[in-house]
């Protein structure tokens, strides 16, 4: 394409080249190969998939890895994202990048993403739901191309940029590591060089690309730090890039031996772990440094899926309930997420409370209580042999029963006479008493004989069915974890 716009920010010509030494081109394109050798973006013999917007970075780094294919034998394919943000640009901003790639031998494929609805569905801003959309579009067109290695065109601008938004919304020192050179399959080989550098290479080279409206503004965040501030800390120090880059690169590094301290602390903290549920063990963190603790709790939320994104004044609150809290205490977060301090774990989870159904129990016989988790039992007995302790197994007078049993959850204006109190208390004031937290409440079970609760399972029997002198038939009810 050939319009004023698509053009913008090319500068020089041919006879303005230095007739010595390497051509700016060159210095970039081995400047681009050092980085990849450095931070072993590849190996060589790779497929590479790049993100292709048509922009300056994008199309830069397509050239670049072109130049570099025979060196590290590689096998370029490139992906436009439409984010179905700009339809009037859009259809040539696809064409401008079906034609670099078929002028440069590589393969080319289109994916389209609906951010305005993932926006909504999510709760985030179309900036977060664009980026979400697009290393997802990322991902699946390397699988679909059997791309080894997905490279972005961020340079060191683009880092300066993160880094400065970040530590606007104050971000800890994950965050001001800034963006990674190399991140599990993506591989960023522009990362140290200058936007100047870049547009001054496509220039040189007579190189076009297309200029998205969206960066010209300043209704974006990203864009109001590029063209507010950025220029601002320029004047301060013309070389606040390069600056920055030691900064984030020693910060990454003391990242890294803090992940091998984390690592090594949680495997000796998880009790249990499901998609929506982390128990941890509570001694060990109570004594746990808080610089330590922070970031045991922000991997273990973060590697669980239905708890990612917690703030940092939510991991305070969670630390301040593991040093402070006592047994019982809780934290109620966004996004239905509950902290529970137990006696000597600690439940971080997003599972919604349970809340049981009704079920029959005939003995002999067993019934699995579906949500709770538990299997209840029942069998008669000939006397009073055994050990019971109440919680996990009682024994009780059958001769004062109907059968079959019931086994519910509470209802309103329940009660019974607890084993060993010999008073009739409101099966609320009991919880209460018993410090079973209120949205747990609905998932203890009872079992029910003719009306009246005969068992609250895990807690206490009812005196009325207690095992006497007289009693000539027993049934003898337990409970045990089950796969429900």
């Amino acid at each position: 394409m050939a319009s004023n716009e698509m053009k913008e920010g090319r500068s020089g010509a041919a006879a303005d080249l230095p007739k010595k030494g390497k051509r700016p081109e060159a210095g970039l394109v081995d400047e681009a190969a050092g980085a990849i050798a450095r931070h072993g973006m590849l190996q060589g013999g790779e497929a590479v998939l790049v993100g292709l917007s048509g922009g300056p970075d994008s199309v830069c780094l397509l050239h670049l890895l072109h130049r570099l294919k025979i060196r590290f034998r590689l096998t370029l394919h490139a992906v436009y994202v439409d984010h179905n943000l700009r339809p009037g640009e859009t259809p040539a901003e696809r064409d401008f990048c079906r034609g670099l790639c078929e002028s440069l031998g590589a393969g080319f494929t289109v994916k389209s993403v609906d951010v305005r609805s993932f926006a909504i569905e999510r709760g985030l801003n179309k900036q977060e739901a664009a980026r979400e959309l697009r290393y997802a579009a990322f991902e699946e067109a390397a699988f679909e191309v059997k791309a080894d290695r997905i490279a972005l065109g961020h340079n060191a601008d683009d880092q300066l940029e993160t880094v400065v938004m970040r530590f606007l919304r104050g971000a800890g020192p994950r965050g001001l590591c800034g963006m990674p050179p190399v991140r599990g399959t993506i591989i960023r080989p522009l990362i140290g060089a200058d936007r100047s550098r870049i547009e001054s290479f496509l220039a040189e080279e007579g190189i076009d690309f297309v200029v998205d409206s969206s960066n010209l503004g300043t209704d974006y965040f990203r864009n109001r730090v590029r063209r507010e501030l950025v220029p601002v800390m320029r004047r301060m120090n013309p070389a606040i890039a390069s600056a920055l880059e030691a900064t984030t690169s020693i910060l990454r590094e003391e990242e890294r031996y803090f992940d091998l301290v984390v690592t090594k602390t949680l495997m000796k903290m998880i009790s249990r772990k499901t998609g929506r549920r982390i128990e941890l063990f509570l001694s060990p963190m109570e004594s746990m440094d808080k610089v330590i603790l922070r970031r045991v709790l922000r991997r273990a939320i973060g590697e669980t899926e239905g708890l990612r994104g917690m703030s940092f004044s939510h991991i305070e609150e969670i630390i301040g309930l593991v040093k402070h809290g006592r047994s019982g205490d809780r934290l109620s977060l966004p996004r239905g997420i509950r902290v529970i301090r137990g006696y000597a774990l600690l439940v971080i989870t997003s599972e919604k409370p349970v809340k049981i159904a009704n079920y029959e129990l005939a003995p002999p016989g067993e019934t699995a209580v579906i949500g709770a988790g538990l299997v209840i039992a029942a069998a008669f007995c000939d006397d009073a042999g055994g050990q019971d302790d109440g919680r996990s197994s009682v024994l009780l007078d059958a001769g004062k029963m109907e059968f079959p049993l019931t086994i519910r959850p509470r209802a309103a204006g329940d009660f019974f006479y607890p084993l060993g109190f010999g008073k009739r208390k409101k099966l609320q004031d009991f919880f209460v008493d018993a410090k079973v937290p209120r949205d747990e409440r609905d998932g203890v079970p009872l079992v029910v004989s003719g009306g009246e609760i005969v068992w609250v399972v895990g807690h206490r029997a009812d005196e009325r069915f207690r095992v006497k002198e007289d009693t000539t038939k027993f049934l003898r009810l337990s409970v045990k974890k089950g796969n429900c």
